[in-house]
């Protein structure tokens, strides 16, 4: 089994590997399983970004905007338009420049 992300390879699990998964998880589901679980977690990482941003943020567009979406790719897109918006590597790079 290979996972690919953009066209790279970033996670290969050979066949002694998939068999100690398949101790635990029936032939019939193992594919649709990992599936699922590799979705999971990329879905529950986006949401705990996306909620840090959001309360990071709240205040400070309550007090900038008549009206904030409860879509979060609308949100999300406000936030990275404001001036003071500084993404993680910007942080870093400032923190490190001091």
């Amino acid at each position: 089994m290979k996972v690919h992300c953009d066209g790279k390879e970033i996670l290969h699990l050979n066949e002694t590997q998939k068999k100690v998964i398949k101790n635990d998880i029936p032939d019939e589901i193992f594919q649709e399983d990992m599936e699922r679980r590799l979705c999971y977690i990329l879905q529950h990482k986006y949401e705990r970004c996306f909620e840090r941003l959001k309360n990071e943020w709240k205040e400070r567009l309550e007090q900038r905007l008549e009206s904030i979406p409860t879509n979060p790719d609308a949100l999300a897109e406000i936030i990275f338009s404001q001036p003071d918006y500084k993404s993680r590597s910007q942080k870093d790079h400032e923190s490190r420049s001091k």
